[in-house]
């Protein structure tokens, strides 16, 4: 069975999208589609970013954690909110601490808005950065428009039946390319 991390990206105070984040744990688990660890970014206290980490000579526990929990997932689903058209600089600031650990790494995003848009605008700025470590970022994409109405603070989703289709045709993508990249690998 696959083992996916999630990146709950947002460290904010009241955060929307962390909720995005357990429904996906909640979905991959039920479903016994993967074993899943959601890697909450509000409980990493990295320092900012100076080197990478392969560069540091005292790199922090926390770093390190990181760094092996990426290297360990098959998988990475990063669940990211749109800050004035941008993605938080906390988890830029922990994409840039890797580099080897993202290479050839599936990696689908789901981005989360309060808005309508459920932003996109950060879906490419993203997916560049990702690109550019040689992570392999997987072409489905997951926007969440008005994430407060869409999921309540557990992670369940209001319309379940709705949610749950377009889940299914996503996380299909995430699984079919660690498959791949896993028979690639052998």
């Amino acid at each position: 069975m696959p083992h996916i991390a999630i990146i709950s990206s947002s460290i904010r105070s009241g955060r929307q999208s962390h909720r995005v984040a357990l429904y996906f744990k909640n979905y991959l688990e039920i479903r016994n589609l993967a074993t899943v660890e959601v890697l909450d970014l509000a409980e990493y206290n990295f320092p900012l970013s100076e080197e990478r980490l392969k560069y540091q000579q005292n790199p922090s526990a926390a770093t390190l954690d990181f760094a092996q929990k990426i290297k360990a997932a098959d998988g990475v689903l990063i669940v990211t909110p749109e800050y004035n058209g941008g993605y938080p600089a906390r988890l830029k600031n922990a994409i840039d601490l890797l580099y080897d650990e993202w290479r050839r790494k599936p990696v689908a995003i789901s981005t989360v808005s309060a808005g309508g848009f459920g932003g996109m605008q950060v879906i490419t700025s993203l997916q560049f950065s990702l690109w550019k470590m040689q992570a392999w970022t997987v072409p489905a994409m997951f926007p969440v428009p008005k994430v407060q109405e869409a999921f309540d603070e557990n992670g369940a989703p209001k319309d379940p039946a709705s949610t749950d289709k377009r889940t299914a045709g996503f996380l299909a993508e995430l699984l079919w390319c660690v498959e791949a990249n896993q028979r690639m690998s052998n």
